[in-house]
């Protein structure tokens, strides 16, 4: 079974940063596309960014390009989640998510993904 575990989260004022990792075991890492999400208390869960099986490919949700940067260590088995200049809209709990992938790709679709971390919750204060 794999298994997610997402870290990092904190209290940040605006215009701070914070990076989050997302620690991948179970399977093979190197097999999976990841993506990020995140969930504000009263809202669905929203695409954030995704990264392709090698790390070469990435594509970010408009709200945070420029932002945020997502990246992996294949042989960490770790995704992370780069977050500069954050604002109060950003704030929301933090989902990792896996999706099993045969090619080089990524995918922002949220049905898509196979499996999920906790969450963890990124507070950002004005």
């Amino acid at each position: 079974q794999v298994q997610l575990v997402e870290s990092g989260g904190g209290l940040v004022q605006a215009g701070g940063s914070l990076r989050l990792s997302c620690a991948v075991s179970g399977g093979t890492f190197s097999n999976y596309a990841m993506g990020w999400f995140r969930q504000a208390p009263g809202k669905e869960r929203k695409f954030v960014a995704t990264i392709s099986r090698s790390g070469g490919n990435t594509f970010y949700t408009s709200s945070v390009k420029g932002r945020f940067t997502i990246s992996r260590d294949n042989v960490k088995n770790t995704v992370y989640l780069q977050m500069n200049s954050l604002k109060p809209e950003d704030t929301a709990v933090y989902y990792c998510a896996a999706n099993l992938r045969s090619t080089d790709s990524y995918t922002i679709i949220i049905d898509n993904y196979d499996y999920w971390g906790q969450g963890t919750q990124v507070t950002v204060s004005s």
